[in-house]
């Protein structure tokens, strides 16, 4: 802290200024009034969810295990095929009638590459699969 007792001239004019910490004090205390007074907003996301089936299917649906493991192998149904084999039988699967595909379950090993599942699940739709999804993620959880 420093005080100012004069200027080098000898002159002995009184300093008049304005203390604004008082100011500063109310204004920061507005801004906090202000704050906690504002209603907290909620962002809520509308999604458009199909309605329940009350009415499940009699016959369960057939379902495709691909399964990509951790040195690149992808097994149809636990018979290892290649990238060519798969992408003809993904070519049979969508010339199917959608309803009428089967479901196809991906899983991929923990330490699978992803270029590798990201290559199969992009052939999967470039043949016209829909009926598709990653499977069994819960066995990536530490």
């Amino acid at each position: 802290m420093s005080m100012n007792v004069g200027n080098e001239n000898g002159e002995g004019e009184v300093m008049v200024e304005m203390n604004t910490t008082p100011l500063i004090d109310v204004m920061l205390v507005l801004l906090v009034m202000l704050i906690i007074t504002i209603p907290i907003q909620t962002h809520a996301v509308k999604l458009d969810m199909p309605p329940p089936n009350p009415h499940p299917p009699l016959n369960p649906p057939v379902v495709v295990d691909i399964n990509v493991d951790f040195d690149g192998t992808i097994y149809w149904n636990n018979t290892p095929v290649s990238m060519a084999t798969l992408d003809s039988y993904l070519y049979q699967e969508g010339q199917k009638d959608p309803q009428d595909q089967d479901e196809i379950h991906i899983t991929a090993n923990r330490l699978a590459k992803y270029d590798t599942v990201a290559k199969v699940m992009a052939n999967a739709q470039r043949r016209g699969a829909v009926k598709m999804g990653i499977v069994n993620t819960n066995a990536y959880v530490d």
